[in-house]
C-alpha cells in the first residue's frame, strides 16, 4: 500500500530551506567566475588567479587555526617550501609544472606532518612561538650558501609558465586563471567532506575540550600532526601556484609578513568557515587597491582600519556576516 505523502510543516521548510539557498549561491558563484575571464581585462583575470591562490592557503589555516584551534603564525613558510619545491622540480629535475604542483603538496605534507609531531605537546603560546620560529627560519635557510646552487640563494629563480595545452583557445592568464579555480574548488570540495565527516569532529573536539577529547580515545598528538599536514599541503600547492603566476620568486618573499597577511586573510573572510576563505583572499590581494584609493601614503593605515572595523562589526568575518544575512532573510520569507 502507498503511503500518503504529508505536508511539510513550517519548521521542517525552514530545516530544508538553508540547503537550497546554499546549492543556488554556490551556483551563481562557480557561474560567475567561469564566465568573468572572458569579461575582465587580462590584469584583472591574474589578479583574481593570484586571489585564488591566497584562498587556497588560507583554506589550510582556517584548518589548522579554526578547526583545530591551533595558533599558527608560521603557515607563510609552507607557503614559501612549496613555491621553491616547484622550482626546485620544474629547473634541476626537468619536470613539467604540473608535476611540481603535486610534488609541492606531497614534501609539505610530509613536512606539516613531521612538523605537527614535534609540536603537538605544545598549547597557546610555545605553539605560537614555535610556528614564527619557523616562519623565520625558512627565509634564512634558504639564502643558505649550501642550498643556493638550488635555490637561487638572495637573488632567487626565474619560472617559465607554460600555456594552455591541446591549442585551446585561452591566453596563459586565463589558463592558469582556470588551473588555480579547478584546484580551489577541489580543496574546498575536500575541506567541506573532511570538516563534516569524523575527522572533522575529532578536530573539533580536540579543539573545544582537549582534555576531554584525549579521554574519549582521540589521538590528540596524531590529529595535529595531521591538521597541520593538510594545512601545510594547502599551502604548498599555493605557493606553487604563485611562483607560477609571479615566474619569480625570491625569500624575502616569504618572510614572517606573510604568514601574518595570511592569519589576517583569515580572520577576515572567517577562521571557522571553509568559505570564508574566498572572502579572505580577495581581501589579499584587492585591498591594497581599495586603500590606494584613499592614498597610497596610508595603505598600511587604512589596511589596519579595515581589519579593526571588520573585528568590531564581524566578529565571525565575512561567512558569518553572510551566514546572519541568510538567516534573515530566510525568517522574513517564511513569516509572510
Amino acid at each position: 500500500m502507498l503511503l500518503s505523502r504529508r505536508p511539510l510543516c513550517r519548521c521542517e521548510k525552514l530545516a530544508s530551506a538553508p540547503i537550497d539557498l546554499r546549492r543556488l549561491a554556490v551556483a551563481l558563484l562557480v557561474l560567475c567566475a567561469l564566465v568573468l575571464p572572458f569579461l575582465l581585462w587580462g590584469f584583472r583575470t591574474y589578479q583574481l588567479a593570484l586571489a585564488a591562490t591566497h584562498a587556497i592557503a588560507i583554506l589550510g589555516l582556517n584548518l589548522i587555526a579554526g578547526q583545530a584551534g591551533l595558533i599558527s603564525l608560521g603557515h607563510g613558510a609552507f607557503y614559501g617550501l612549496g613555491a621553491y619545491t616547484l622550482a626546485v622540480l620544474t629547473r634541476h629535475g626537468s619536470v613539467s609544472a604540473y608535476v611540481g604542483i603535486f610534488g609541492a603538496a606531497l614534501v609539505c605534507l610530509a613536512a606539516g606532518y613531521l612538523f605537527g609531531r614535534m609540536v603537538s605537546r605544545l598549547a597557546r603560546f610555545y605553539l605560537a612561538l614555535a610556528t614564527f620560529a619557523l616562519a623565520l627560519a625558512v627565509p634564512q635557510t634558504l639564502k643558505s650558501s649550501y642550498l643556493a646552487p638550488w635555490t637561487g640563494g638572495v637573488q632567487g629563480l626565474y619560472l617559465d609558465r607554460p600555456g594552455a595545452p591541446l591549442g585551446l583557445p585561452l591566453d596563459q592568464d586565463q589558463w592558469w586563471y582556470f588551473v588555480t579555480l579547478g584546484i580551489l574548488g577541489l580543496a574546498l570540495w575536500m575541506t567541506r567532506n573532511l570538516v563534516a565527516g569524523r575527522t572533522g569532529r575529532a578536530i573539533r573536539a580536540m579543539r573545544d575540550h582537549p582534555i576531554a577529547a584525549e579521554a574519549a580515545g582521540i589521538a590528540v598528538a596524531r590529529y595535529t600532526a595531521l591538521t597541520f599536514a593538510i594545512g601545510a599541503a594547502y599551502a604548498g600547492v599555493a605557493g606553487a601556484l604563485a611562483a607560477l603566476l609571479l615566474d619569480f620568486i625570491a625569500p624575502e618573499s616569504f618572510t614572517y609578513w606573510l604568514s601574518i597577511l595570511l592569519l589576517v586573510g583569515a580572520v577576515f573572510g572567517g577562521m571557522t568557515s571553509v568559505w570564508g576563505a574566498l572572502a579572505g583572499g580577495l581581501f589579499l590581494q584587492f585591498w591594497p587597491d581599495v586603500a590606494a584609493t584613499v592614498s597610497r601614503d596610508l595603505t598600511q593605515p587604512v589596511f589596519g582600519a579595515i581589519l579593526l572595523l571588520s573585528m568590531r562589526f564581524m566578529p565571525d568575518g565575512v561567512a558569518g556576516l553572510s551566514s546572519s544575512a541568510r538567516r534573515s532573510l530566510e525568517r522574513v520569507f517564511w513569516l509572510r
